[in-house]
């Protein structure tokens, strides 16, 4: 089974070390996959990403979407780390990490991991802009139809 780490943090998240702590010693790894995803600025508008969420009900969906990637593939190692608070544009917001003897189980791991945080991870968003407004950010349909994949897919 494969060392599954997730943390829900305010603080900004360093990826060398992360990277450096799934493959420290690790002779059987063969493959590390990243996803780091980066909050935008949508075209200049957006001062920052305000993102809540239920401690311990985040931290349980989070950890089960990793358990399961990892009852479906081959993975040595998955971590999940999300920010939440205010996230200014081009800070990291999420990052994931698989690694496995080969790449195309950290591939579509990581693939999957990212396609159910954005569906099932108990997350909201409110976008601060800088003309002063708030508002709560919708759900999209894109991320329902990228889920979907998985559910025939293997």
């Amino acid at each position: 089974m494969a060392h599954v780490r997730v943390a829900i943090v305010s603080e900004p998240l360093d990826i060398t070390s992360e990277m450096e702590r799934v493959t420290a010693g690790r002779g059987d790894i063969g493959a590390v996959v990243t996803f780091t995803g980066l909050c935008r600025d949508e075209d200049g508008r957006l001062e920052a990403l305000e993102l809540e969420h239920y401690p311990g009900m985040a931290e349980a969906e989070v950890t089960r979407i990793a358990e399961q990637a990892a009852g479906r593939w081959d993975i040595s190692d998955v971590t999940i780390l999300h920010r939440h608070g205010k996230v200014k544009p081009g800070e990291v917001i999420v990052l994931v990490v698989t690694a496995s003897k080969h790449r195309h189980a950290a591939f579509e791991s990581a693939a999957f991991i990212m396609d159910f945080l954005k569906t099932h991870a108990p997350f909201w968003k409110k976008e601060h802009t800088a003309a002063g407004a708030v508002n709560w950010v919708s759900a999209k349909r894109s991320d329902d139809d990228a889920e979907e994949r998985w559910k025939t897919a293997d």
